[in-house]
């Protein structure tokens, strides 16, 4: 406990001091948050839609109607893994900020996501009893081309504010796969078979359960490939959190 704390404390003096040094700038808007000291312009916090109930009970996407427990996507695919859940809807705010991170290195807006996350997905990542966080992994080629791992940040991230262990290496992306935007459900799991490897060495002896982190979640092709070969390597039970998440269809 007095080491979370711990963490905690140097967490913030280290966004003090970045804040000071470089300004904060928003990320919905990217302008100087005002007022000072916030992560967010109060009236762009509007412009995001957050996750509100009721939600898929295997992925967490919010229902498109009252008395349903599945979406449409988990109803018609098997899942290997056990739950999830996301913070925002992937509107069009949403969708901008992501765009900035990943391809402009703002990475500094994951300490808003992350922070919210936490916040409001505290309990449900409590209840997933995880052993440690798993970033969803890049391509070696797409993270020399960023610069970084956005899935890995924002794990890094989250551990800092929950005390959960990241376990990096362990998966590895060793297959550079399509684009999947334009693609169905099942043409994208066809894309993703193969495209992950787990790194036997880098699992910790007796984990049992992980978290799985994105920053993206959409039909849930990415988290069942990755949920499936973590199954093959032992792993019992496979979480996911992720910043955004896709609607009902």
């Amino acid at each position: 406990m007095e080491r979370h704390w711990m963490m905690e404390k140097a967490e913030r003096g280290r966004e003090w001091l970045t804040d000071l040094l470089f300004p904060r700038r928003c990320p919905v808007c990217g302008k100087i948050v005002v007022p000072k000291g916030g992560l967010i312009c109060p009236g762009c916090v509007k412009k995001l839609s957050f996750v509100k109930g009721p939600v898929c009970m295997r992925c967490g996407k919010e229902l498109i109607w009252q008395d349903g427990e599945y979406c449409h996507d988990c109803m018609r695919h098997r899942r290997s893994f056990e739950r999830g859940a996301a913070l925002l809807n992937y509107n069009e705010a949403a969708a901008a900020s992501m765009a900035q991170i990943k391809y402009k290195n703002k990475r500094e807006y994951l300490d808003f996501y992350s922070r919210e996350m936490v916040r409001r997905l505290g309990k449900r990542l409590a209840g997933m009893g995880a052993d440690a966080f798993v970033p969803v992994p890049v391509h070696p080629s797409r993270r020399r081309t960023r610069g970084f791992d956005q899935a890995e940040e924002l794990a890094d991230r989250l551990s800092r504010q929950t005390g959960i262990p990241v376990l990096k290496g362990a998966l590895i992306r060793s297959k550079k796969t399509m684009p999947q935007k334009a693609l169905t459900p099942e043409q994208r799991l066809r894309n993703l078979e193969q495209a992950f490897l787990v790194v036997p060495e880098k699992l910790w002896k007796g984990m049992e359960r992980v978290v799985l982190v994105d920053d993206i979640y959409t039909t849930g092709s990415t988290i069942e490939a990755c949920s499936r070969v973590l199954k093959r390597a032992g792993i019992k039970k496979i979480y996911f959190v992720s910043i955004c998440i896709g609607g009902d269809r």
